[in-house]
């Protein structure tokens, strides 16, 4: 049995939700600013979701490396 029960989340699981959402966010930002929307807050939140998606990622390579299971179990 794993350490983590099914259904917890851990910090690769928040990355993802994190990167994804960051992602999410910066197309619609860039999609409103294609369509001519007038955005002044733009640069301050494409330059935020940029941030959350570089710290997402360094949280999901570190944490991944950190707890890499045993290379002695079985691969199911």
């Amino acid at each position: 049995m794993s350490k983590f029960e099914e259904g917890d989340w851990d910090l690769t699981s928040i990355g993802l939700v994190l990167i994804g959402s960051s992602i999410t966010v910066a197309g619609m930002i860039i999609a409103a600013l294609l369509l001519g929307a007038q955005l002044p807050m733009a640069p301050f939140l494409l330059l935020t979701t940029a941030f959350l998606i570089v710290i997402s990622a360094v949280i999901i390579v570190y944490y991944d490396a950190k707890h890499e299971p045993n290379k002695n179990w079985p691969k199911t």
